[in-house]
């Protein structure tokens, strides 16, 4: 099924999800490459990304693939004898730049000791480097992740918030990919089950027996994301540990994260619409209004857009070939 770039997905009714579709496209390693090199450098041609990645040929053709059939990218012809091709971004892959400069801000601000330095931003409006801050887009204010509650919508639940096994990518594997990658985002948030476990946890989910009964992965599978969200200090075991005695709470390192989560699961939400409703709906803490998230410069305190900011290597100060694109 190609899924239309410029317009809303609609689902069938009782299936996967809009968290399932976020999970099951941007909870991919190399999907995450990719878009990290077509947001902030503005790359479209398959040459460019083979020189950037360790990447195969194959592995890379099935990917843009994909992320062309579920609306990010699009074909077009940059040369016509020989005819040649290009993949730019839709409206449906640029409403995805809050997410990515989500995982700039917290790499460069949490994920320390990592052998390349992480990208910088720079808010061109004000001329600074800065963090992107997460605030309440219904009253403006600035929010901590414990301010936010979240609750199942109408097309809310686990079994349809996991995606289904034709979304599902084999990770590639971390440590081939080197330093330099956002390694600890792709802990995170670079597979299927990392990222529903990072789900799980921000609504409430504390105990092994919690985490495998919401998701219903292998106990192999939890107990591994466990032990890997515990060695970046993400998660923090508190009790026995024991059997399930001990229970795991998020650091504030951990809680930093939100933003990256809650960007993507906005962005399902606004691209595939299941007819009952959302899948999952926010209210800011003690109001009257629901959270959608809105990010802040950490320097000046506007209202971010894509096209205002740019993207620099962490040792330069000139911009790569662009800004990320609103």
């Amino acid at each position: 099924m190609i899924h239309p770039p410029d317009s809303p997905t609609t689902l069938g009714e009782g299936g996967d999800n809009a968290i399932a579709w976020s999970i099951g496209i941007t909870a991919d390693e190399w999907t995450l490459l990719i878009l990290r090199y077509a947001l902030s450098d503005g790359v479209t041609r398959f040459q460019q990304w083979q020189d950037l990645l360790p990447i195969s040929s194959a592995v890379l053709s099935d990917r843009l693939k994909r992320i062309c059939e579920v609306g990010i990218l699009e074909q077009a012809a940059y040369t016509d004898k020989p005819l040649r091709q290009e993949y730019r971004l839709t409206p449906r892959g640029i409403s995805l730049w809050p997410m990515m400069a989500a995982i700039c801000g917290w790499e460069s601000t949490w994920a320390h000791g990592q052998a390349e330095p992480v990208p910088v931003l720079v808010h061109r409006r004000c001329g600074r480097r800065f963090d992107p801050l997460m605030a309440c887009a219904c009253c403006g204010e600035m929010v901590e992740p414990r301010e936010v509650t979240g609750r199942f919508g109408p097309s809310g639940s686990w079994p349809r918030s996991a995606p289904n096994t034709t979304m599902r990518r084999r990770s590639s594997g971390s440590s081939a990919l080197g330093p330099g990658f956002f390694p600890q985002t792709r802990v995170l948030v670079g597979n299927r089950w990392s990222a529903a476990m990072m789900g799980a946890a921000y609504l409430g989910a504390h105990r092994f027996s919690e985490f495998q009964r919401r998701l219903g992965a292998p106990a192999t599978v939890i107990a591994d994301r466990l032990r890997r969200f515990q060695a970046i200090d993400v998660l923090l075991p508190t009790g026995e540990e024991r059997g399930d005695r001990s229970s795991y709470h998020l650091t504030d390192k951990g809680r930093a994260f939100f933003p990256v989560v809650m960007s993507a699961i906005e962005w399902g939400q606004r691209w595939f619409l299941a007819p009952e409703g959302p899948a999952v709906i926010f209210q800011h803490r003690d109001s009257d209004h629901p959270f959608s998230v809105l990010l802040r410069c950490s320097e000046c305190s506007g209202a971010l857009a894509g096209r205002d900011i740019a993207v620099l290597p962490g040792s330069a100060m000139q911009p790569r070939h662009g800004a990320i694109p609103s």
